[in-house]
């Protein structure tokens, strides 16, 4: 057994397809689209997937995108990673946007992203003057490692 935190998964319609891992061992719970959905060219779309989780303290979910549907359609997670907090118990909606230059069908049952359960601890917050030195990088920003 176990003395990891479970998840737990609720269908909030018949339809809704069961979060599952690909291949054992995947870090990746497949979500699934619940209904049909067309996205047109460099659209958006809020898919939903007629699933709740009761993401536990401590844990963050983070909806990812599908590597083959970026591949192949241009399809991504347009604020990737989605973040799911542990308070939120609301359906998990998957904001796609489509890249391409041609419109992507997307049926019912469809696998559009994945969930992915990290741990997250929730750290007290400490306002101060100056922070602490670190090594190397600094305040150095986007770029400061060269290519």
């Amino acid at each position: 057994m176990s003395d990891l935190p479970v998840l737990n998964v609720r269908r909030l319609h018949a339809d809704a397809q069961a979060l599952r891992r690909a291949h054992p061992g995947d870090a990746g719970l497949d979500l699934a689209a619940l209904e049909a959905t067309l996205i047109g060219p460099h659209e958006r779309a809020a898919v939903g997937t007629g699933i709740a989780v009761a993401v536990p303290g401590g844990w963050a979910g983070l909806v990812v995108p599908r590597s083959g549907l970026a591949r192949r359609h241009g399809l991504t997670v347009a604020n990737a990673p989605g973040l799911i907090d542990s308070g939120y118990r609301g359906e998990l909606i998957v904001v796609l946007v489509n890249h391409g230059d041609e419109t992507v069908s997307i049926a019912a049952g469809d696998r559009i992203a994945q969930l992915v359960v990290v741990p997250c601890p929730v750290l007290d917050l400490v306002e101060v003057d100056e922070l602490p030195e670190s090594d190397g990088r600094g305040s150095q920003g986007f770029g400061s490692s060269g290519r």
